[in-house]
């Protein structure tokens, strides 16, 4: 009997996609969780992409400094810093920056899903399992920072999938959930329109009646967010609560990021069990004759098109995030499974000892 064909790995871009990236000046991160790989997107020789990864154990939130040299991942049971090497520089191959696993913590299986470093240089992240926005510490897997006013106490009941953070001048501000729960799973039972936007300022719901909202971010004075559950990219007036739908994504869509006038738009393909039926993400699709995808868009916002598009097709079906990296022409990663991670030694800053007084 023949073997299967193990599976393949297929990504495609528009022919327009490699310019974008060389006008913008800027390579992309995205975190893969069902197949757990971190990918580097960014400009090779003669016009051609550079695609490099790395495996890590359900790769999640993903969060990139401004200047490109610091990046944050969460994975199963763990949230990875890496530090960019090469300081600048390029190496032999010509890739300008050499992400390194520099600093982990180990939080066990929280399922934390985005994260970010608010303008203190905190590390903050959003807790699922546990119904929190949480930060990192020492000697605990979590030191929870807020949790919804409708949540009763932490526990590990995923209560309701609470998924998304947006930061505003540096500090958090909102937060996304599927629906306001405070019993085991309770969220799955009103995925078509129980989701809502909380300000953490004022524990207030400023927008309820949504459909799965993830990827929430503040940019240019507005709170953009993505309705997964209807596919569709928008932004929301926290005072009125009304969401203005901009783009439709033909994908189940998660993972958002900017870069001047652009919003980049992750993609998957809805899962085949119960979570993913019934939205009206499924209605969305077929009345444009479309079929779901898995990839990036990059969508104009000032006209709503989707002007370049980045695709994945087969063993890669589900994107969780996305981060814009400014200023980086070709990056790559040193993963935790290759020998490189063993023999890379950098060196930093003296830091001599100060004798013992007397």
């Amino acid at each position: 009997m023949t073997a299967p064909a193990p599976p393949v790995l297929r990504i495609d871009c528009s022919r327009r996609f490699p310019d974008w990236l060389e006008a913008c000046d800027l390579a992309l991160a995205l975190s893969t969780y069902q197949t757990g790989k971190l990918f580097l997107i960014g400009r090779g020789e003669r016009g051609r992409l550079s695609i490099f990864e790395r495996s890590f154990d359900r790769a999640m939130g993903l969060w990139a400094s401004p200047d490109s040299r610091e990046l944050c991942l969460a994975t199963l049971f763990q949230i990875w810093c890496f530090a960019d090497a090469l300081d600048g520089r390029r190496d032999r191959e010509g890739y300008d920056r050499l992400y390194v696993p520099q600093l982990a913590w180990t939080t066990g299986e929280l399922d934390i899903h985005d994260l970010a470093r608010d303008r203190e240089g905190r590390l903050l992240f959003v807790a699922t399992l546990m119904s929190c926005l949480a930060t990192v510490g020492e000697r605990a897997s979590l030191h929870p920072v807020w949790r919804p006013p409708f949540v009763s106490r932490l526990a590990a009941e995923d209560r309701c999938h609470l998924n998304g953070l947006a930061l505003r001048e540096g500090r958090p501000a909102f937060v996304t959930a599927v629906a306001c729960s405070d019993v085991v799973d309770g969220w799955r039972d009103r995925r078509g329109d129980g989701g809502v936007v909380i300000e953490l300022a004022t524990d207030r719901v400023v927008a309820e009646g949504l459909s799965m909202p993830h990827s929430p971010r503040w940019y240019r004075g507005r709170l953009w967010l993505l309705e997964s559950g209807t596919g569709w990219l928008g932004f929301l007036d926290p005072a009125s609560g009304r969401f203005e739908r901009v783009t439709f994504c033909p994908g189940y869509a998660r993972g958002l990021a900017f870069h001047d006038r652009w919003a980049v738009v992750g993609t998957s393909m809805p899962r085949g069990d119960a979570m993913f039926q019934g939205l009206a993400l499924d209605r969305e699709l077929a009345a444009r004759g479309a079929a779901p995808r898995c990839g990036l868009l990059v969508i104009d916002t000032d006209s709503g098109e989707i002007r370049h598009w980045l695709r994945f097709e087969g063993v890669v079906s589900e994107l969780y995030d996305v981060a814009v990296l400014p200023g980086v022409r070709r990056p790559r990663a040193v993963g935790l499974r290759s020998d490189e991670i063993r023999r890379l030694v950098t060196i930093g800053e003296a830091a001599p000892l100060r004798p013992a007084e007397a």
